[in-house]
């Protein structure tokens, strides 16, 4: 029986879990999925634990639905303004007799590299080596084997407030299963839709999601850069709440519907109906006067997202380019206004590299989902550690059984 894993999106407007397992041909297959409007988050932190524990039941309750199978365990993708990177250093030297390079000695150095000070009320969640130098030699993915005298590691560190994390925690305990890791949501999107060789030239990942925009650049295959913007999507909404008077509810249909981040890509005759509020009469405008409300809040955050590129010093090294996922990137003309702000090739991130019910998640709002699934079986097989759920059939899938019996 295979193990299943379940990727946990928690985001500011919807919690996303994937269930999938690593099929008998090495091949990542996406088994289930559900999804539930967020009701307990803002700009990607907690702020009511029960009604995040809730959205959390119901989506993985329809995952397992369509899955088949129970689970008891999940890994959760986490976001947030709070959550820093920055770059280090570690430096050990090669005390062994014959100079030779060993894990032991990797892990010196990037313990090493990890010994930076940070305040009490944070706590570091990830340690991204990004290449190793041996004497003078540098550039170096893996140094085991090699010989040397001195070893140096230049490494990202990923921290976040401890808090946030306890109650993400929290609600996931709440909801009745238990955590295997979190993850910051970026680095998990990245597994789904970037290329290998996108990373090696050099690519920013750009997750446009409810309440947050996270960034990540890559650079010779490592991270060199995160950062998270507190914009997202539902700042759109909010626009079109206010600009058209109507409720966030048909703000957001609206916006799924008719919207569009780039006014010459509009027929100047389409019209849109928009639902009024306090009884009145719904009302029709041009699609075009939508526009103008969209493209404004879209162009801002992806100014936004240049100002840090341009900060990070590393805009120049992306000779791939931008890939945009996320919910937020699903906005028609979405790929003109950030190519007009950037001023180099944009694409649009969807999961790869999946097979069973790739279909249903082949959208960048999925990214992180199907990302956290495949950085569940990476680190199962890595750690080799047992189930990561309870693979007993529930019963829809005990009736699947019974029938594939008989066929």
């Amino acid at each position: 029986m295979e193990d299943i894993i379940v990727g946990l999106d928690i985001g500011t407007t919807k919690t996303c879990a994937v269930i999938g397992f690593l099929n008998e041909n090495n091949q990542v297959e996406v088994a289930g999925v559900g999804v539930a409007p967020s009701k307990g988050l803002k700009n990607g932190v907690i702020v009511n634990i029960d009604n995040t524990a809730a959205s959390i039941v119901k989506a993985i309750e329809d995952a397992e639905l369509m899955a088949g199978y129970e689970v008891s365990s999940v890994f959760v993708g986490i976001s947030g303004q709070h959550i820093k990177g920055e770059n280090s250093k570690g430096v050990v030297a090669i005390a062994n007799r014959n100079r030779t390079i060993s894990q032991i000695e990797v892990k010196r150095v990037i313990e090493a590299a990890q010994a930076i000070v940070i305040p009490v009320d944070r706590e570091i969640m990830h340690v991204l080596s990004k290449e190793f130098t041996v004497d003078d030699q540098s550039g170096i993915k893996d140094p085991v084997g090699m010989s040397g005298v001195r070893l140096e590691a230049e490494v990202h560190i990923i921290t976040a407030a401890t808090t946030s994390i306890q109650n993400m925690i929290k609600a996931v305990g709440k909801a009745g299963f238990q955590h295997r890791d979190v993850v910051f949501n970026p680095l998990a999107s990245a597994d789904a839709v970037l290329a290998r060789d996108e990373r090696e030239l050099g690519v920013a990942l750009i997750d446009v999601g409810g309440g947050t925009t996270d960034i990540v650049v890559y650079l010779e295959g490592g991270v060199a850069y995160s950062s998270v913007l507190p914009v997202g999507s539902i700042h759109i909404t909010n626009d079109i709440s206010i600009g058209l008077r109507t409720s966030i509810e048909s703000a957001e249909m609206i916006k799924k519907k008719y919207g569009c981040a780039d006014l010459s890509l509009v027929d100047a005759s389409e019209l849109v109906d928009v639902p009024s509020v306090g009884g009145r009469a719904p009302r029709r405008l041009f699609r075009q006067e939508l526009t103008q409300i969209i493209q404004p809040r879209v162009s801002e955050i992806m100014e936004m997202v240049d100002h840090e590129l341009m900060k990070s010093g590393k805009k120049d090294m992306l000779a791939a380019g931008i890939v945009l996922t996320g919910g937020g990137s699903m906005l028609e003309g979405c790929i003109e206004a950030a190519e007009r702000i950037f001023n180099m090739p944009v694409r649009i991130g969807i999961p790869s590299d999946i097979v069973g019910l790739k279909d249903v998640v082949a959208t960048p709002q999925y990214a992180n989902g199907v990302g956290l699934l495949k950085y569940g079986i990476r680190m199962n097989r890595f750690r080799g550690q047992g189930k990561f759920g309870r693979t007993k059939p529930g019963i829809v899938g005990r009736l699947k059984r019974v029938f594939e019996e008989y066929l």
